[in-house]
């Protein structure tokens, strides 16, 4: 039982987080499901499906079609709809039906790229992981199918570890930032804050990008990490490219931060890793010196649901696994401020917990956004 929900509702899971990567580069996305599953990804988990367009198709197995696993008719489908559409690309995207009856989504590939043409994208989601699973696999998959494809590249260059040829001067590439991590369907809002900290001439890969775009990240001088989904992609643009990454998470609603930078006492911070860390970071570097939160980072411990990296994590955070393991923490954690998503007050309310609390919106854990699509997304779920 552990992972029984009674106070707090599904988090997004890992077909979600596959499709939010590929929504808007111009691909066929085929969900491998009877219907149920693209329902839920484009009525609740994709919030840009009521303002922008994609190719986000059901395959629609019946029982025979699961029972006997008729991946003939399956591309066939897919390709009549590419006859359609004329795509750059396809992408097959699991659920649990082919996770149960162990369709080998890798043949589904290879037959789709002989039939289509073009190239093609398998994600495994099983439907029982979490967003960041199915964002880590079509972030890794999309750059080593398609980063440096062009053939066109831009005059302006520099010299560095990279070579002068290959790299585009004075470009960033974002990776990770997609509406679950940040809670903005667009890349206005996202640029503005990239700008306040600092990173001019970005590229916010797969919002408010093209395809072209992924083909040319690796000719980017360095690259943003913002999400642990967006870390395997970004060594592997080390590795091949030689492009440097740094990690962050610039995008903290300034309502947020004045609420909780004059904290006192003990602080927990309940969101994405790379998130969190960052108003972990915001907060020790503020407020009135004497508090003890500015001598060591004890005094503010960072927790998540969803990927914990080693390698990024401070002495005492942790890894929830349900909402038993936030009871025992809102109950027996003796914190004066809990900073979360506010669908978790109620929980941790519940589980007796008497101080502060700050939301942190989480659109993974809630469906609510940051930006202007917020009012029309809620009305549309309501």
């Amino acid at each position: 039982m552990k992972k029984l929900l009674k106070y707090l509702s599904p988090f997004a899971p890992d077909q979600s987080g596959a499709c939010g990567v590929l929504y808007e580069l111009g691909g066929i996305i085929v969900i491998c499901d009877a219907g149920g599953c693209a329902g839920n990804i484009c009525g609740f988990d994709e919030p840009r499906w009521f303002t922008s367009k994609s190719a986000v198709f059901s395959a629609g197995l019946r029982d025979m079609d699961a029972i006997m696993g008729r991946d003939d008719k399956l591309i066939e489908k897919l390709s009549k709809a590419q006859e359609q559409i004329g795509a750059k690309f396809s992408a097959l995207v699991a659920t649990p039906v082919p996770a149960v009856i162990g369709t080998d989504m890798k043949a589904l590939k290879r037959m789709a790229e002989k039939k289509l043409g073009v190239p093609c994208i398998s994600i495994n989601a099983i439907g029982t992981k979490y967003y960041d699973v199915g964002e880590q696999e079509a972030w890794l998959q999309l750059f080593e199918t398609f980063a440096g494809e062009a053939d066109d590249r831009k005059d302006s260059v520099i010299t560095d570890e990279k070579s002068a040829e290959n790299t585009i001067k004075n470009t960033i590439g974002i990776i990770g930032a997609t509406p679950f991590e940040t809670g903005y369907s667009t890349d206005k809002p996202l640029k503005k804050y990239l700008e306040k900290a600092g990173y001019e001439n970005s590229v916010i890969y797969t919002v408010g990008t093209t395809l072209e775009d992924i083909k040319l990240a690796g000719a980017r001088e360095k690259n943003l990490v913002v999400s642990a989904a967006g870390i395997k992609a970004a060594e592997y643009l080390k590795e091949k490219f030689g492009t440097p990454y740094e990690v962050g998470f610039p995008f903290i609603p300034d309502e947020v931060i004045n609420d909780a930078k004059n904290a006192l006492g003990r602080i927990l911070i309940i969101h994405s890793q790379f998130a969190a860390n960052e108003m972990r970071n915001i907060l020790l570097n503020s407020g009135d010196e004497s508090n003890d939160k500015s001598d060591s980072s004890s005094a503010i411990d960072c927790a998540t649901f969803f990927t914990l990296l080693p390698e990024y994590a401070e002495k005492g955070d942790i890894q929830l696994s349900g909402e038993d393991d936030l009871w025992e923490l809102a109950a027996e954690g003796d914190y004066d401020l809990i900073i979360a998503d506010a669908d978790m007050e109620r929980l941790v309310r519940a589980a007796g917990y008497k101080g502060e609390f700050v939301d942190f919106p989480h659109f993974a854990v809630s469906g609510k956004m940051n930006d202007d699509s917020v009012m029309f997304f809620t009305q549309m779920t309501e």
